[in-house]
């Protein structure tokens, strides 16, 4: 029997039960609020893997029922689950509780089908708080379809925060000259998602970038003068300028009052108590325009000094202040000078990632989340394995410092390029360790994802959707970086390591090879697959082919730098195989996401082709 995450305790027992013509979903007298909506995933969950309907009643159950209730003698968030000859019993601490102990059944119900080993479990959450944080600025802007399929993912697995960061891409009502050329969130998108994700006990958190990272505003003409550099608005679009700068200027006052003015509007759309004012990365900070500032106080206190004027803000509105500590932890003692209840976000993505910063901030008192990542940005697909490692890391930390919840993060650095449904196996991993920090190998948990996930009874395609990741030697920030140092003349960050992994023709060979060889085995895996699954087959098709293709890219590049052989019907050939693919590819986007930064895409797409034909 597979649960993810996996149950704290699950004792089996003799004997089966089985769903009969007059099984019945019981609502017990103690459930109230969200009743139905347990009892409808149930009950649909009956149909899809049983064929057999079971009506939903409220009051007491029979024999062969299922009952959902409540008990004041557990706590919030646990469940127990009895699967019995003569009936099943959920009973939970709270509405969330038997939502979880609903969603650990259906997992059993796609399993087991008709028939169920008895069973008894008793669970509950080392983390309190499960968080999924979503990049919904930095290309891809999920449809409102597409953020309640989310939100309905991340419910099955016991995730219960939820958190969209936005830049530009919410649709501020006098904003208009920073969101005219994008394709925004609304506020009605916003209260409806908010109002789907409460009834799965799922807590949406306004995340909003309010210091650094404000290219789009600070590239406005009405709002560009308000940059910590000079003239920002005069400078071509890349998607590394764009990661690099534009941070707000603080010394000037009006600043103050626009970033607050924009949480006020936004805050408003959600019933959470939290708000995320980001606060992070801010690069360019006392570097022009408040360089006289930051030379008399310190760059250090104008940071404080404007995330404090924030914090206070949002206390002032009845919100718990929320930000990234990559800069406070340098200066740990200054959560001191913060709102007490606010939380510090430490965060930190490599798959050996070190504690100090963790431990740091927990010694200075704060309240803190820590957040891993699934290490999908700059990636076709998602780096599997150093987001295991990377997670389960993160979450020891949480257990070790006590920290109040987990926030797994889903960046879109330079585009956002790889398909969400790649993020899949390490959102469980988020999901299971943050709940139940009791290890699980990487190949076994892989393997429970794949039959679990995906029905997949080889229980191989995530192994496989892992190996093919691996095989990407010209990535996606390679690309983008020798794109950027050519066409626009953007210096990049570490120009030796554009081209370091296509310098061998052997390997580039070799990978090619490797991915030909998992492509066949990833098709051979949807005949194993259950039918509502099988769509990912193409999103890997299409995600391999364009791993093959950057690589084969990459090679031709190399050697043009270098001044080697150019075979110009063979690159004249691969130019027009990636505008064949780029077809493909934004077909796949627009089936979740809306247009975002697909034309930013594109034009990087047709620059390599244009390039591969000599022009």
């Amino acid at each position: 029997m597979i649960i993810l995450p996996r149950p704290g305790k699950l004792e089996e027992r003799e004997g089966f039960y089985e769903v009969g013509f007059k099984s019945r979903i019981v609502i017990g007298e103690t459930l109230c609020d969200n009743a139905m909506t347990y009892a409808g995933l149930l009950q649909t969950c009956l149909e899809k893997s049983t064929g057999m309907h079971c009506a939903v009643v409220r009051g007491q159950s029979g024999p062969g029922d299922i009952l959902l209730s409540r008990s004041a003698a557990l706590k919030e968030q646990e469940y127990h689950l009895t699967v019995e000859k003569d009936g099943i019993r959920i009973v939970g601490g709270d509405g969330a509780a038997v939502l979880y102990g609903v969603q650990t059944l259906r997992q059993m119900l796609e399993q087991y089908g008709c028939v169920i080993p008895c069973v008894r479990i008793e669970d509950a959450p080392d983390m309190p708080v499960r968080g999924y944080f979503f990049d919904q600025t930095r290309g891809r802007v999920l449809t409102l379809k597409s953020l309640k399929r989310l939100v309905d993912h991340i419910s099955r697995y016991k995730i219960n925060q939820l958190q969209l960061y936005v830049e530009h891409t919410y649709l501020f009502r006098d904003l208009t000259e920073m969101w005219r050329d994008e394709t925004p969130l609304t506020a009605q998108d916003i209260l409806e998602l908010d109002a789907y994700c409460r009834g799965l006990h799922v807590e949406l958190v306004p995340s909003m970038a309010s210091f650094g990272h404000l290219y789009t505003l600070l590239s406005t003409r009405s709002y560009g003068d308000l940059c910590e550099r000079s003239h920002p608005w005069t400078e071509p679009f890349s998607f590394s300028g764009r990661m690099d700068h534009h941070t707000l200027n603080p010394t000037d006052a009006r600043a103050l009052a626009l970033i607050k003015g924009m949480i006020a509007e936004y805050g408003a759309l959600f019933t959470s108590d939290k708000f995320n004012i980001c606060a992070d990365e801010t690069f360019d900070l006392g570097s022009e325009k408040s360089r006289e500032t930051a030379e008399r106080e310190g760059v250090s206190e104008m940071y404080i000094g404007f995330v404090g004027e924030l914090c206070r803000f949002l206390v002032e509105q009845g919100k718990r202040p929320m930000f990234f500590g990559d800069i406070i932890c340098g200066n740990p003692e200054f959560i001191n000078r913060l709102p007490a209840d606010t939380l510090c976000l430490t965060w930190g993505y490599a798959p050996e990632q070190r504690e100090d910063e963790c431990r740091a901030m927990a010694q200075a008192g704060a309240n803190q989340y820590l957040c891993p990542g699934v290490c999908g940005w700059n990636q076709w697909i998602n780096l599997i394995e150093n987001a295991y490692r990377n997670i389960t890391r993160m979450c020891g930390y949480g257990m070790k410092y006590h920290v109040q919840g987990i926030l797994n993060t889903d960046w879109g650095d330079f585009g956002h390029i790889n398909d969400p449904v790649f993020s899949v196996p390490g959102m469980i991993y988020g999901a299971a360790f943050s709940w139940n920090h009791e290890d699980t190998g990487f190949e076994e948990i892989n393997r429970q994802i794949s039959l679990l996930e995906y029905g997949d009874d080889s229980q191989a395609l995530v192994g496989l959707m892992d190996q093919l990741a691996k095989q990407s030697l010209f990535s996606w920030w390679a690309a983008v970086s020798y794109y950027e140092k050519q066409a626009l003349h953007y210096n990049p960050k570490d120009d030796a390591a554009i081209f370091a992994s296509v310098e061998r023709q052997e390997e580039v060979a070799a990978a090619e090879h490797k991915i030909r060889l998992l492509m066949r085995q990833i098709k051979e895996t949807a005949v194993h697959l259950r039918e509502d699954s099988k769509p990912v087959i193409e999103s890997l098709v299409l995600a391999g082919e364009a791993i093959d293709i950057w690589n084969r890219a990459g090679a031709f590049l190399y050697e043009k730098e270098r001044g080697g052989a150019w075979n110009e019907e063979e690159a004249s050939s691969l130019a027009g195989r990636l505008e064949y693919w780029f077809m493909a590819y934004k077909e796949q986007w627009r089936k979740c996401s809306r247009e975002g930064d697909l034309h930013r895409i594109a034009q990087i797409m047709f620059w390599y082709a244009d390039c591969l034909r000599g022009k």
